[in-house]
């Protein structure tokens, strides 16, 4: 690699974990201004999931902060405080930088956070409401642990005007999809130059305006144990039985299934509905996921329809797809069109298997 790769990919690294910095809840002051403000819209945005050219993202991050030459030369000084869980299942994270120490939460597979302190092969993170030490045998830092960010992150947009158009093409003259609610949040696959960002519209492409959303890059944070402890109990109440590969369970866990499927891939092939629940049902099988259909839809940053409520929209709406339906029940009963895969996005070019707009891997 060469050495102003190394320095962009380094600043990229630093402005990713200010990033996450910021997401903790942390106020991040800078002369001229306050870098949150700033950062909205800007810096999220390129962000692209999957792009590996650090060299053209870490510039363009720095002119959309309007960032001091001076002021980055100094940061490219410092190691990115980023870092990631290097583990096929959870790393605990625990109270002292010791195995005797009391556990605190768990880091899981794609995991990431911000550095705050290391020593003696230990390092104190900050990953959501987790904030306590793990082994360093366990994480990956530096340029690692920024690839795998940018793999696994994601781009959402929040609705920042009172009703949005969603357009079939990127241009005021397309057909109108439907609308958007401000406050409602998706799913961002891309932003043009030419100020439209390219959105997941229940599995479809749709378009809007870029003014009109504001945009986030998130990654997954782990689970403190007084969370992993409510998230047990509520997987107690969706009454789940595992046997010989059919998953039996209520009518209610079901339906739930079936609306994943319906906002994930609402407007996908039939096979592709299959799919999404097959991932689901694996990740349920998975020592990696939580072992209940409720505990796997619900963990967190794991399905986008979840995290921002319109899961549960239309759960309750008991206006679900005939079709998917079918799918969940398929899924259920142990059928998978996707081996034992366990996560599938949106098709950008990533290596796996693709189904209609969905590539799984």
């Amino acid at each position: 690699m060469s050495d102003s790769r190394r320095r962009s990919a380094a600043v990229l690294g630093w402005l990713l974990s200010l990033i996450l910095f910021l997401q903790a809840g942390t106020s991040v002051q800078a002369e001229g201004g306050n870098f949150l403000d700033e950062m909205r819209g800007g810096v999220e945005s390129l962000l692209n999931p999957g792009d590996s050219d650090t060299v053209e993202v870490a510039a363009a991050m720095a002119r959309t902060l309007n960032l001091d030459p001076d002021f980055m030369a100094a940061q490219e000084e410092h190691e990115s405080r980023l870092v990631m869980a290097n583990v096929k299942n959870a790393l605990n994270v625990r109270s002292d930088a010791s195995e005797e120490a009391d556990k605190v939460g768990k880091l899981y597979k794609d995991c990431g956070g911000i550095i705050l302190e290391q020593r003696d092969g230990w390092t104190k993170l900050q990953s959501g409401n987790i904030v306590g030490w793990a082994s360093n045998e366990y994480l990956l830092f530096g340029e690692e642990a920024l690839t795998l960010a940018n793999e696994v992150g994601k781009m959402i947009g929040t609705i920042d005007t009172e009703m949005l158009r969603v357009r079939k093409a990127p241009s005021t003259d397309a057909e109108i999809y439907g609308l958007l609610p401000k406050g409602e949040i998706v799913e961002v696959l891309s932003e043009s130059e030419d100020g439209w960002a390219c959105i997941d519209y229940d599995g479809a492409d749709g378009y809007v305006s870029s003014d009109c959303i504001v945009i986030d890059f998130l990654i997954d944070n782990g689970e403190t144990m007084d969370e992993i402890k409510a998230r047990e109990e509520a997987e107690k109440e969706a009454k789940r039985h595992v046997n010989y590969g059919e998953y039996t369970t209520d009518a209610d866990t079901t339906l739930l299934l079936a609306a994943l499927i319906q906002c994930e891939a609402g407007g996908e092939s039939y096979e592709g509905q299959v799919a999404v629940g097959a991932v689901v049902m694996n990740r349920v099988r998975s020592a990696a996921y939580p072992d209940s259909i409720h505990g796997v839809i619900y963990a967190s940053g794991q399905f986008t329809p979840a995290m921002t409520g319109k899961l549960n929209r239309v759960y309750e709406s008991g206006r679900i797809y005939e079709s998917c339906i079918r799918a969940a029940e398929e899924a259920l009963s142990g059928v998978s069109n996707v081996g034992g895969l366990t996560h599938f996005r949106r098709n950008n070019g990533r290596e796996g298997l693709v189904i209609g707009n969905h590539v799984f891997y």
